[in-house]
């Protein structure tokens, strides 16, 4: 078998690897970069389980080869949080609507969501659908992860907000 150098920023950091051309983004994230949040479910991509961000987009890891990704910037579930044990909009609003219950699918529908709503960051209700049913969950129903969509939503506009806009109960008010 021949090995390939890849370099990738995977969540900021430079990591250089030589993998077989065979191994998948998802491998060389948790077997070289000990980045175990990426989850493998399915390997098939149905899952979204392996779901990171390359280079902006939501891709299933496990369907990328790792070579297909030297030269890329790579976000993992790790690499959402702003730091500091803060959490992303996504993350608090998955705590705050109970958008999870096990848990291993969890990190590809944060991962997912926020690519989304990078993009789009006010969907309709129809889009918010689509975009999450590429994500399987056998737990929670989706109710709490629907929900958790929303709340990300008002969460991301408070954020962004002037602070003037912000009333003391943190709703974002004279936006538009």
């Amino acid at each position: 078998m021949s090995e390939h150098v890849v370099e990738l920023t995977v969540n900021g950091q430079t990591h250089l690897a030589k993998v077989e051309g065979r191994k998948t983004l998802a491998d060389l994230l948790r077997e070289d970069c000990r980045l175990t949040g990426t989850h493998l479910g399915c390997e098939h991509g149905v899952c979204g389980a392996c779901t990171v961000i390359v280079d902006g987009a939501a891709v299933r890891s496990c369907l990328m080869l790792a070579v297909q990704a030297d030269g890329s910037e790579v976000t993992t579930i790790e690499g959402i949080a702003p730091g500091n044990g803060e959490l992303s909009s996504v993350q608090q609003a998955f705590r705050e609507c109970h958008g999870l219950q096990c848990g291993f699918c969890t990190p590809g529908f944060i991962v997912s969501i926020e690519s989304f709503l990078d993009a789009n960051p006010h969907p309709s209700q129809e889009e918010i659908l689509e975009n999450i049913s590429g994500n399987l969950c056998r737990c929670t129903g989706y109710q709490g992860i629907i929900k958790a969509v929303s709340l990300a939503i008002e969460l991301r506009d408070k954020a962004a907000a002037p602070p003037e806009l912000v009333d003391d109960g943190g709703v974002v008010r004279g936006a538009v």
